[in-house]
């Protein structure tokens, strides 16, 4: 099947469905500068193991070191932009297509694009917290210390590390997929559980990623394609028509 009628497959399954949400990983944001974790070039996780430098027990054991190795791509995320994946899916929200997206990022670029319902599962670069008092502060505090100014105490990230239990957010989207007729895999390799459990909760799955997933044999579509291209084009397809969340 070519890349046209792939497409016009998409716009039919989507619809057919009165449910549908989006499941995004770091494959939606390499277009935004950001690189990803696990393409057999450029992966971020080819380079290092995450379980050392992206772990709660590195944090604890050495947290300069777990700074040096972090902040520079922290950085990165929170200074990128949205690209043409993330404001396609904003549209298809804000033309009732689209009940909201789950994210594995942590960059924070669908809220930036329009995004309204957005669960991040693997939390966030908005704020820092205390590990001794809980106080909550900006990220920006961490370029000049990794203490809290009010204890003492140890900032880390709002963001799920290795080792660390799983994000309200998860629970919350967990939740939200009971009754997903159809879920959008965009980006994602689908290789972290276990997020990478939630499309067996989807009635139907469509893969829109560049590289194979373990996924494929089991969705009903799979189109290996840019997500911006892909999605951008979608949007165009359905033009002026109006999903079931439309609101006036």
């Amino acid at each position: 099947m070519d890349y046209s009628r792939r497409l016009d497959k998409l716009a039919q399954l989507i619809r057919e469905s009165t449910k549908t949400l989006a499941l995004t990983g770091a494959g939606v944001s390499t277009e935004s500068g950001i690189p990803d974790f696990r393409s057999k070039e450029k992966g971020l996780w080819n380079r290092f193991d995450p379980e050392e430098v992206a772990s709660i027990g590195a944090l604890e054991r050495d947290p300069a070191e777990f700074y040096r190795n972090n902040l520079k791509w922290w950085e990165l995320c929170l200074q990128a932009q949205p690209n043409e994946a993330h404001r396609s899916l904003a549209q298809l929200e804000r033309k009732g297509w689209l009940l909201g997206v789950i994210t594995q990022n942590i960059d924070g670029l669908h809220q930036k694009a329009g995004s309204k319902r957005v669960w991040e599962v693997h939390g966030h670069l908005r704020t820092c917290r205390c590990m001794k008092c809980k106080k909550t502060d900006q990220m920006d505090r961490l370029k000049e210390s990794y203490h809290c100014a009010a204890c003492g105490g140890l900032l880390r990230p709002s963001v799920v590390l290795f080792g660390d239990s799983m994000s309200n957010d998860y629970y919350n989207a967990e939740k939200v997929m009971s009754g997903c007729q159809l879920l959008l895999v965009v980006g994602s390799s689908l290789q972290v559980y276990p997020v990478a459990g939630l499309p067996y909760m989807a009635r139907q799955v469509v893969i829109i990623n560049r590289q194979p997933t373990p996924w494929d044999s089991q969705a009903r579509l799979v189109i290996n394609q840019s997500a911006g291209l892909v999605l951008s084009d979608l949007v165009e397809i359905l033009g002026d028509e109006k999903g079931p969340y439309y609101e006036c």
